[in-house]
């Protein structure tokens, strides 16, 4: 009876199931959720407290919560299925797990696309206290300089654990400083997937300038802190750009944080 239920469950598996069985453990181990629960979205201290255990002094290797990795899942296999044309890139990467799981993405589904790793490597960028003053007092307080020391991950670092992933290949493209200098001359021609991490202003109102041109249609641009009001003017910066080029795409939510556009 055993053995029939085994090869019946057998017959009935698809390279659909098992390419979602994968990204979907993948996920967890990204997120480090495999024997633990996520932090509770929520602007608690005890958030912040879970926030800095799981994510600054644990084993996860990006802090994007799964709802937001599913969001980018849904994104990807929308372009793929609908042949969108254009590489994947994430600004601003931290320990790398989010274009880990790009990169994922592209292996499972054969895709001929590059993963684009854009990064300083060295933290985040000083903020003009003058135009950002709340950025600016974010960035010399205890928690951003102390405790998540400016989400300063060294390329090495990164690179180490695309090879754990077995994932360090010619589709794994790097650039690294400050977007301002590297996103204008990247040898990118074309995106389907734009997602901006770069918590500050100016390193996701350049983001935009220099690679949103680039976005085919039918891509997906993802805001990764566009609902964050208290530490940075990122929405300022998209509801500026987006102004500035006449775009009147809506926004959808995938979290109190995180939204994104269909161009």
């Amino acid at each position: 009876m055993m053995k029939t239920l085994i090869d019946d469950r057998r017959n009935h598996t698809t390279v659909s199931d098992l390419r979602s069985l994968y990204l979907n453990l993948l996920k967890r181990v990204l997120t480090d959720t495999v024997f633990t629960a996520e932090p509770d979205d929520d602007e608690s201290m005890q958030y912040l407290q879970d926030f800095i255990r799981h994510y600054i002094r644990g084993r996860a290797l990006t802090m994007v919560p799964l709802a937001r990795l599913d969001n980018l899942e849904r994104c990807a296999l929308d372009v793929i299925e609908h042949d969108v044309p254009g590489d994947f890139i994430e600004t601003g990467v931290w320990r790398g797990g989010v274009t880990i799981f790009m990169r994922a993405i592209v292996e499972a589904y054969n895709q001929d696309r590059r993963v684009w790793v854009a990064d300083s490597f060295t933290g985040l960028p000083e903020p003009d206290a003058s135009k950002y003053p709340i950025e600016a007092d974010t960035h010399h307080g205890k928690v951003m300089s102390t405790v998540y020391d400016h989400f300063a991950v060294g390329l090495d670092q990164v690179k180490e654990n695309f090879v754990r992933f077995g994932f360090l290949d010619h589709r794994v493209r790097v650039l690294k400083g400050w977007f301002k200098d590297t996103l204008s001359s990247a040898e990118i021609s074309q995106l389907a997937i734009l997602r901006l991490d770069g918590d500050y202003y100016e390193s996701t109102h350049d983001a935009l300038v220099h690679l949103y041109p680039k976005l085919s249609p039918g891509g997906y641009v993802i805001i990764d802190d566009y609902g964050e009001d208290t530490w940075t003017y990122c929405r300022r910066a998209v509801d500026d750009y987006r102004e500035r080029v006449g775009l009147r795409q809506p926004l959808a939510q995938v979290d109190s944080k995180c939204f994104y556009w269909k161009k």
